[in-house]
């Protein structure tokens, strides 16, 4: 069983007057949904394959308009809207269909945005198809345990292993970034590291892996904080232009991560930029900062592209269809981050308890779940405690030629750091 953890004090913070006013547990009704199970309904879902099947409805908090991870979180949104549709012209869950269409809000990238569109569904829901973001997702964290609420996280922070309520997929921001150096010790031999990234549970906890790496390793550690906005990253820019490392692990959003290495290489900076697989967006690769993109910056991920030949790729692929804008890998995301939370809604649909706590129930026993291929065998093992994720990290290089115009340089592994690392406490606790 996952132990809980504290939250960072920002996130306590919003927190505390987000519950003050705030109802518990399964108190709240919605949708039809009975006292035990808020947001599951015998009436059909609005757009149902099968009127005569009741209804699972589920919430999507993500950055759809103006935060700094929409371009993303579009895709990711209609990969879910995507894989639920799937479910339901598959048969549904247990005699119910899915609704994940109702109840979409928009945080802006802004946690107390997040916690107020909470607030306003968390009745009307029986769980969370996504919520995105790290330091967002934080702000409601103590909410969603304490209504036995759970989610799917569009994010990696280390903190989700501590979270029984959480249902998260594929290595986290500390472990992709100790990957990433094991990587470029294999590659580039890098003497030096520095850390450039966002406050918070998403940039902290992969500087909190770099740093940790880098102590193992006998390599020089710094790093920087940064906020959002390409137009902000001078303090980022002035740090490695200044101190010249020979890897540099971002962790921003993909407009900032263009700036940094745009404007560096602009400065005459040469050396190698890791980010984590936030930074990137396709659209980099024909902004102004493509050439250095192309010839400084790799970036990490917990899972194959778009284009992978897997069952799980290729049925993704044939729900989405062509989107707008091409392929983007906020679809894969979208699709991976939905498997568990399906695993978890079949398993308390066959124990006959779609409830809060029969959907909890089933969350922490899932010692498997069946991603189709887009993940490592034995991923989603979510009653293996903190340890029981899995440590695979690919890495990936700009492409004009790639469907989501990367292509693959090393295949899903793990390095030595994060094989022999013991996850303990969120790692973001140790920067």
């Amino acid at each position: 069983m996952k132990r809980l953890s504290a939250v960072t004090t920002v996130a306590v913070l919003v927190l505390a007057g987000a519950l003050a006013g705030c109802r518990g547990g399964d108190t709240d009704t919605g949708s039809g949904g009975s006292a035990s199970a808020p947001g599951v309904t015998k009436e059909a879902c609005p757009n149902a394959v099968d009127k005569s099947k009741g209804c699972i409805y589920l919430g999507i908090i993500s950055d759809l308009t103006e935060g700094p991870f929409k371009a993303l979180a579009v895709p990711i949104t209609e990969a879910q809207k995507a894989f639920w549709a799937r479910v339901n012209k598959a048969g549904g869950i247990g005699g119910y269909e899915v609704d994940v269409t109702t109840y979409i809000r928009d945080n802006k990238y802004k946690a107390e945005v997040h916690n107020q569109v909470y607030q306003e569904i968390k009745g009307k829901v029986l769980a969370l198809a996504q919520t995105l973001g790290s330091p967002t997702t934080a702000a409601i964290i103590g909410d969603l345990s304490a209504n036995k609420i759970v989610a799917a996280p569009a994010s990696w922070t280390s903190a989700w292993a501590f979270q029984d309520v959480i249902l998260e997929s594929g290595a986290n921001y500390c472990v992709e970034s100790m990957n990433a150096i094991d990587y470029a010790m294999e590659k580039y031999q890098p003497k030096s590291v520095l850390a450039v990234h966002y406050p918070g549970d998403y940039g902290a906890d992969a500087a909190a892996g770099a740093k940790l790496a880098a102590t193992k390793l006998g390599l020089t550690f710094s790093n920087v904080q940064t906020s959002t906005g390409a137009t902000n990253q001078a303090a980022a820019v002035q740090a490695v232009v200044t101190g010249k490392p020979d890897l540099v692990i971002l962790t921003t959003g993909p407009a900032e991560a263009a700036a940094i290495v745009g404007t560096a290489a602009q400065r005459g900076y040469t050396g190698r930029f890791i980010g984590t697989s936030p930074t990137w967006n396709p659209g980099l690769i024909g902004g102004p900062a493509a050439r250095a993109i192309t010839a400084l910056y790799e970036y990490s991920s917990p899972w194959h592209t778009w284009g992978t030949d897997s069952p799980g790729h290729k049925a993704m692929r044939d729900a989405i269809g062509n989107p707008p804008g091409g392929p983007n890998d906020g679809y894969t995301s979208g699709w991976v981050w939905s498997y568990p939370l399906k695993a978890a809604l079949e398993k308390a649909a066959a124990n006959n308890k779609l409830t809060r706590d029969g959907l909890l129930e089933a969350a922490k026993s899932l010692s498997s779940v069946d991603y189709e291929g887009m993940l490592p065998t034995g991923a989603g093992n979510f009653a293996g405690g903190p340890d029981g994720q899995v440590r695979h990290t690919a890495i990936y290089k700009p492409d004009p030629a790639g469907p989501t115009k990367v292509s693959q340089v090393k295949d899903l592994f793990i390095g030595p750091t994060a094989q022999s690392f013991k996850l303990e406490r969120p790692c973001f606790d140790q920067l």
